[in-house]
């Protein structure tokens, strides 16, 4: 069962809002082990949206379509299905009055333009679950000598999840006659280059492009790294956990300790719990990340647990009479270990951070933009690290912040 998702509205394509439905649907398809290669977003032209759905049907084997169904001149979704349909719009009557209790219910009268909202193609059905006044269809259709079926639902988030929640996936699933599911699991990594990682799982990837189940697939995700998304299609979810847990543990086998996470574990999170498991508190001071270490560790909830507070030593000053930094060049590993150990004993914490460096625009120091020195101590030792980061002003001090908690993280487990 292939399934094609069409956003429909202008809106869309201006920018004015992001289509967040679409990725939305294709997750709970996957979920559900349904296929989706296509995904298009299409104006409020009827023209071009009959051309967007015949091109869906022909490539696929059912259509959810999201969006166009409210009660305005340019909410035309209805009236292009039931043309594709060759079939009539008709009032039904049940829609139009839980559209008008809807209104009653709020002490408003109903414009009669929402009676529009109610007209259904023939042969197609309202979808059962309604929370807003745009009913959802379900619309058979014969295309092209073949049964297949489209699925218009409201744009609104919360009342397009719950009539694909409630009625579509089921009847998909239903439809496909083929109970599946699709799994995946995502290892977060951070340290290694996309070209790097891809290299490292060249021959992975080839032996499973063989094998077509389970497959690989590198996500860029900027500041939070690299992510390897292992996807395992199976019969049944215990199957398909089994194929994952196989390939994670060769994927990790081969590109090594630079996988800090799963899923939605962020670098901060798997730190704190670092953190939490040897009951060590933390400080940190921050000069070229200006808080933004700090700010990171703080938003996991329970960080409370460790996180003692921060020093954010951005003036030369300030390195030297509170932190006990020596005069001197403040961007050097030596300043760096000073911030980190002076934070840890000011704040009476087992863990010192410290990041110091040149962030931009212009060079400080002689030092070249980019320029970055971290330090770390911890209860069983002090490390320094000079590394020089690539891009702007605010990349540079998101690079430094990631880098350090994973500096970090490598020392907590002993791999650094």
């Amino acid at each position: 069962m292939n399934v094609e998702v069409v956003a429909i509205g202008t809106e869309l394509l201006l920018g004015q809002i992001v289509d967040t439905n679409s990725s939305w649907i294709g997750e709970q398809l996957a979920a559900a082990g349904l296929n989706s290669h296509f995904q298009t977003k299409v104006g409020d032209n009827p023209a071009r949206i009959r051309a967007t759905l015949e091109l869906a049907l022909r490539r696929s084997d059912a259509v959810i379509c999201c969006g166009g169904l409210g009660p305005t001149q340019d909410d035309i979704t209805r009236q292009v299905i039931a043309e594709l349909m060759g079939a009539e719009l008709v009032l039904d009557p049940a829609i139009a009055a839980r559209i008008e209790e809807m209104f009653t219910s709020r002490g408003r009268e109903m414009p009669s333009n929402n009676l529009s909202q109610a007209m259904v193609p023939e042969g197609a059905r309202p979808i059962a679950q309604q929370p807003g006044t745009a009913p959802g269809l379900v619309c058979p259709i014969t295309f092209d000598g073949e049964d297949k079926v489209i699925y218009a639902v409201p744009g609104v988030p919360y009342e397009m999840h719950e009539m694909v929640l409630g009625t579509v996936l089921s009847d998909l699933v239903a439809r496909s006659g083929q109970p599946s599911v699709i799994r995946s699991r995502v290892l977060r990594t951070w340290g290694a280059s996309e070209s790097a990682l891809a290299e490292l799982l060249a021959d992975r990837i080839t032996a499973l492009d063989g094998l077509g189940n389970p497959t690989l697939a590198f996500l860029a995700s900027g500041v939070e790294g690299l992510k390897v998304r292992i996807t395992a299609k199976a019969v049944s979810e215990p199957e398909a956990l089994e194929i994952l847990d196989a390939e994670e543990a060769t994927v990790r086998a081969i590109i090594g300790d630079i996988v800090f996470g799963l899923d939605d574990q962020n670098m901060e999170a798997v730190v704190v719990k670092a953190l939490v498991d040897r009951s060590f508190s933390i400080a940190v001071a921050e000069s070229l990340t200006g808080g933004y270490v700090a700010g990171r560790i703080c938003a996991v909830p329970g960080a409370s647990a460790v996180m003692r507070g921060a020093v954010v030593a951005y003036n030369t000053e300030v390195k030297t009479s509170l932190l006990g930094v020596p005069e001197g060049s403040v961007v050097t590993e030596e300043a760096a270990l000073a911030m980190a150990e002076g934070v840890r004993k000011l704040l009476n914490a087992d863990v010192g951070l410290a990041t110091t460096g040149v962030a931009g625009p212009a060079e400080a120091e002689g030092k070249p933009v980019g320029t970055t020195c971290l330090a770390v101590v911890t209860p069983d030792g002090a490390k320094t690290w000079t590394i020089r980061l690539p891009g702007d002003r605010e990349r540079i001090r998101q690079f430094s912040t990631i880098t350090l908690l994973d500096r970090l993280r490598r020392m907590l487990a002993g791999a650094a």
